[in-house]
């Protein structure tokens, strides 16, 4: 006897639980409609304390976070509900509303992934379809925008690295005409060779005597030369001409 009564009070009980998350959902529904979301996610989430495995409950808890822009939170939700749904139907809506909320946080990838999944689960399903190849186009917009983006950027690695050289070769120069300034004799054309004879102790431009009589003696047998070849030339004009006489 004792054994039926407690059934009965169990039942009572259970009863009364599914008429209270029933209630709240309700309650959830009523605010969702006049767009009330934060009231909606509070007796959604009031309605799952009643019942944690409600799916309706889970669902529509899901739908209000998306509302409130709560992307992060809504994406969990519907992973959950993913992840424990044993009926096809249930897993292609809970990955077709897991695809919109990474979507709406710019995880394109990642939504692809969920529209696909969504597919996989409901392949007649022509709005995840849609859904599905705007993601991936979006994805490749990104993946373009990010190859431009890392190609400038290598650019201006580049041409910072050539100003940077270019401001290093331009301090040079400074220093050194500044140090020519300081000091306008250390660069004067022959300065080398005058430190190399004066460390031989000759002054420059200036011969021994016995070079001067050497250049003077080789002026001279030139001179001797020339002189030779011009009466050479004289005697032989003209030779291999018969002068006749009429």
């Amino acid at each position: 006897m004792k054994y039926i009564l407690l059934m009965i009070l169990m039942v009572q009980c259970s009863f009364l639980y599914s008429q209270q998350e029933k209630s709240y959902i309700q309650k959830g529904n009523q605010y969702y409609k006049s767009q009330n979301y934060t009231a909606a996610e509070e007796n959604y989430r009031k309605s799952l304390s009643q019942k944690k495995q409600s799916l309706e409950g889970s669902f529509n808890l899901g739908d209000a976070l998306y509302k409130q822009k709560n992307y992060t939170d809504a994406a969990t939700k519907f992973t959950e509900i993913a992840g424990s749904a044993s009926k096809p139907a249930v897993k292609a809506q809970a990955y077709h509303n897991l695809g919109n909320s990474l979507l709406e946080a710019k995880k394109l990838q990642e939504s692809v992934d969920a529209y696909k999944k969504s597919l996989m689960n409901n392949p007649k399903d022509e709005q995840t379809r849609y859904n599905l190849a705007y993601a991936m186009e979006k994805l490749k917009q990104q993946k373009e925008q990010e190859k431009k983006d890392k190609d400038k950027k290598d650019k201006d690695k580049k041409d910072k690295n050539k100003d940077d050289k270019n401001k290093d070769q331009d301090k040079k120069d400074k220093d050194k005409k500044d140090q020519d300034k300081k000091d306008p004799d250390k660069n004067k054309p022959g300065d080398d060779q005058k430190n190399k004879d004066q460390q031989n102790g000759q002054q420059p431009n200036k011969i021994s005597k016995e070079d001067a009589e050497r250049m003077l003696q080789a002026l001279s047998n030139e001179e001797k030369n020339t002189q030779d070849k011009l009466k050479k030339k004289k005697a032989t004009e003209g030779k291999g001409r018969i002068i006749k006489d009429w």
